[in-house]
């Protein structure tokens, strides 16, 4: 779908027909948006095989990022008994990682839009994660668990701020082509990083545990992980240079009315907009803080061993990591993102229902879920793009980003609450986590309705949207 058309939807003034000097700027802005050229070979930026590479490194940017976020849930044991922690102050370490996300994550995606730009934005968040894990590891080190804190911190400052740079990278180089599979991609990249974690944290401990003892290899085992972020950023320079060279070759200007984004642009949006941002509060918290606590909740519920209790744990990860680039091929053929999103959520409660209430193998459970995690991020963050104009995507999906942060920083406390206060009984946990679901649904229901009613394009198939371009009705669209 050509960006000019999709700008429509979510333009706030009223747009009249088009003449002819406009066609020819929006003629323009569609060879911009989708970096092709009239030709050119395997190097040039419109190419296959260039955008391609690009994808890998936009991909890669996120692996570091989640393969440290998920250390502590793979040396969850070792982090209590090594640190002498509480569950409370266990998840205090996811919690903190949110908290300065609240707000910073959507001042991170404006500075993207207003001051940064892309570029330089994706490489200055991934030096401030980089610098964020390098503290918790030294705070491992030196049995600091303030300067743990202090670390995770910092490193939750980089990592959100790097995932709207991200996704903001995906829709400036996929715009109108395959975005829902790159979305997917990226969730596969970035979940295949977890995965790996949760499967070598563990060997790597013991095996350090060789030489060190207690915190200090706690630390050291921290220290290795950083490597990941390093590979990160070194993704982060190749990815920036190759947008300039792009950017030189094609002229491209993502804002040809040249408007300029504020903050107070966000009261702007329309209500889909506010719904998306429910559901990334109210679908994440019951997936994330589930699988932070979920070791503990295998071993206790189905009787396996911490080992056994990993590698289920890993399964929402690991089938996300194969999964994701499929669903988002399948949503690019079919469309319907918000059908999709209906049908993530309520499998996902299913998912839930089966690990709470019945004895069939947590396996079943698992794979259920990942495969709906997957289907979610798969057909919900390439809704921003349909919503919110490109100008705007940073604060946008900044914004997205804060909100979700807030859900998970309260609702990691509140879950380590309930876990020290239920006496192993982990029903209610998991039946707080169906109810946040439950508000997802409703969300969803509310995006569908309001596009109904607004004759919108969020719900409908490819074929749909290029009829729904040319409609006389299509330009009065709210």
């Amino acid at each position: 779908m050509a960006r000019e058309d999709e700008e429509r939807i979510v333009d706030n003034e009223e747009v009249s027909r088009p003449t002819e000097e406009d066609q020819v700027v929006s003629r323009a802005g569609r060879r911009d948006n989708e970096l092709s050229l009239p030709s050119g070979g395997c190097c040039m930026p419109s190419s296959t095989s260039h955008r391609f590479m690009a994808l890998v490194f936009m991909c890669l940017l996120g692996f570091g990022s989640y393969f440290c976020y998920d250390a502590p849930g793979a040396l969850q044991n070792y982090f209590k008994k090594d640190l002498n922690l509480t569950s409370a102050q266990f998840t205090l370490i996811y919690s903190i990682y949110s908290w300065p996300n609240v707000v910073l994550c959507f001042v991170g995606g404006f500075l993207i839009d207003r001051l940064f730009g892309i570029r330089l934005g994706t490489i200055i968040y991934m030096m401030i994660l980089l610098v964020g894990q390098l503290i918790f590891a030294c705070g491992g080190i030196l049995d600091a668990f303030w300067m743990m804190i202090l670390g995770r911190f910092i490193f939750g400052i980089g990592a959100e701020s790097l995932a709207v740079a991200q996704n903001s990278y995906a829709v400036l180089w996929f715009k109108g082509k395959e975005l829902n599979m790159v979305f997917g991609l990226q969730l596969s990249v970035a979940r295949f990083g977890s995965t790996v974690n949760f499967w070598v944290m563990q060997p790597i401990y013991e095996y350090v545990s060789n030489f060190y003892k207690g915190h200090t290899a706690l630390g050291v085992v921290l220290l290795l992980a950083t490597l990941t972020c390093v590979m990160s950023m070194t993704c982060a320079l190749i990815l920036g240079w190759m947008d300039k060279r792009a950017e030189r070759i094609l002229q491209r200007n993502n804002n040809p009315a040249g408007q300029i984004p504020k903050l107070t642009d966000v009261f702007s949006f329309k209500p889909p907009f506010w719904m998306v941002s429910i559901i990334c509060v109210a679908y994440y918290v019951a997936i994330f803080p589930f699988i932070a606590l979920g070791q503990n909740f295998f071993v206790d519920r189905f009787g396996l061993s911490p080992a056994e209790a990993n590698t289920v744990d890993s399964l929402v990860y690991l089938i996300a990591a194969v999964s994701s680039p499929v669903f988002g091929f399948i949503i690019d053929k079919l469309g319907r993102n918000v059908t999709w999103v209906f049908t993530a959520t309520l499998t996902t409660i299913g998912a839930h229902a089966l690990l709470t209430f019945t004895q069939l193998t947590p396996y079943v459970g698992m794979i259920i879920m990942g495969l709906s995690y997957s289907m979610l991020a798969a057909s919900l963050w390439p809704l921003v793009a349909l919503i919110i104009p490109e100008y705007q995507l940073g604060t946008a999906y900044g914004f997205c980003q804060s909100i979700q942060n807030l859900g998970l920083a309260v609702i990691t406390i509140v879950a380590g609450i309930i876990v020290d206060h239920s006496g192993g009984e982990h029903m209610w946990l998991q039946l707080f986590f169906m109810g946040w679901l439950t508000i997802a649904l409703i969300s969803t229901g509310v995006i569908w309705a309001y596009n109904n009613k607004n004759r919108g394009n969020l719900n409908m198939t490819p074929q749909q949207r290029a009829q729904f371009v040319s409609a006389e009705n299509y330009q009065n669209f709210e």
